[in-house]
Formats: structure tokens, C-alpha cells, sequence
């Protein structure tokens, strides 16, 4: 019996229809992200996040800002056992007395204890983070159990010609609020100045 392989099979649709099947299922996987992101924000969790805007622009692909958040970095237990740059970890949140996200554990696994709070997932970028404090000064005392952690926030773009006006502007007026999965993904929200609101994702 004549066995016919796949890429037989193939050969024999016409160049035209692999084509335009080729094109369908980019687009289905396209939607699929689209969608994916829409659930996030439509159905996750807000969390307000404390920014530290650094870089302005990307000339390619019009103004963005670069974020980094306190949650960024995070502390690990003491005697645990160490991590990797590029780990997928678990970090939980609690609120500090403002109301703003704080890490509150890290774990390589979905935390069993985690109940109500908020669990967002995220990958080690390094080790020995530095920290930002609260006024703004960098504390790199070289402490092994603290984590750079990156969650897909790191980037926001903003209408041309206004990321240099963010970046560079006081920390501590600006304010994201993320939405969180309940499988840990992350998207960002809404992108507030002053308490006020000036950009907004929309869902699609």
C-alpha cells in the first residue's frame, strides 16, 4: 500500500490555498493574543503601582516609557534556595498604607496561602537588586536574596512627543493601575498624573 506523507499531501493543495491558510491561522493566533490581553483587562484585578519612569523614546516605534515599580524588586527568604536570572516566580501582593501594591512573598510556585490576595507572575531578570527607597535614593548593598523581577510592565507607549514630558518628570505623581489575572498575567490599565487619569488601554 502506498503511504503518502504529509508534505505529499501538502504539495498537493494549490500554492494559492496553503496561502491563505497560512494567513488564517496567523490571524486566529493574533486574535488569540488580542483576546487574551482584552480578558485581562476587562476580568483581572486592578493594583495601584508606584512608577519610576526611565528611558523616553524608541525612534522605531514612536514614544514609550520605560517603568520600574517597587514591586520590581523583591526579597527572598532567608536560607532559601537560590534563584536564577530567567525563573518564572510568584509574587504575592499586600497594599502599603497608601494603598499601593507591595510584594509581600516570592515563591517558585503558586503560593498554596495565598487566598484572597493578589498573585502576579513574573521572571527573574537578576540577583543582588538594588533597591529604590522611598526617596528616591539606590541602596546596592549586594544582598543575595533580593530579586529584579520583571512582570511585562516595563514598557507603556504614549502619544508622540509626550514620553519626554513623563520621563521626566517627578516620580512620585505618577501612577499605574495594572490588572492582574487570576493566572498571574499583568497588563497595564490606566496611566494616572496627579491622581488624574491621562491615558487609558482600551480593551481591543
Amino acid at each position: 500500500m502506498r503511504r503518502f506523507s504529509a508534505d505529499a499531501i501538502a504539495m498537493k493543495v494549490p500554492l494559492l490555498w496553503r496561502a491563505v491558510a497560512a494567513a488564517l491561522l496567523l490571524g486566529l493566533a493574533l486574535l488569540a493574543l488580542v483576546e487574551q490581553r482584552a480578558r485581562i483587562l476587562r476580568n483581572g484585578a486592578e493594583v495601584r503601582l508606584k512608577t519610576v519612569p526611565v528611558d523616553p523614546r524608541d525612534l522605531f516605534r514612536g514614544d514609550y516609557v520605560v517603568l520600574g515599580y517597587p514591586i520590581s524588586v523583591v526579597e527572598t527568604e532567608q536560607g532559601a534556595q537560590p534563584y536564577r536570572s530567567g525563573e518564572t516566580v510568584f509574587v504575592t501582593l499586600g497594599r502599603d498604607e497608601q494603598g499601593f501594591a507591595r510584594a509581600v512573598g516570592v515563591s517558585r510556585e503558586w503560593p498554596k496561602d495565598g487566598g484572597a490576595a493578589v498573585v502576579i507572575a513574573g521572571r527573574v531578570a537578576t540577583t543582588s537588586a538594588c533597591v529604590t527607597r522611598d526617596d528616591g535614593t539606590t541602596d546596592c548593598s549586594g544582598r543575595r536574596n533580593r530579586l529584579r523581577v520583571t512582570y511585562g510592565l516595563e514598557s507603556y507607549f504614549v502619544p508622540q512627543g509626550e514620553g519626554k514630558t513623563i520621563e521626566t518628570m517627578e516620580k512620585t505623581r505618577i501612577e499605574v493601575v495594572a490588572a492582574v489575572s487570576p493566572s498571574g498575567e499583568a497588563a497595564i490599565k490606566r496611566l494616572l498624573i496627579d491622581g488624574k487619569q491621562v491615558y487609558q488601554e482600551p480593551p481591543y
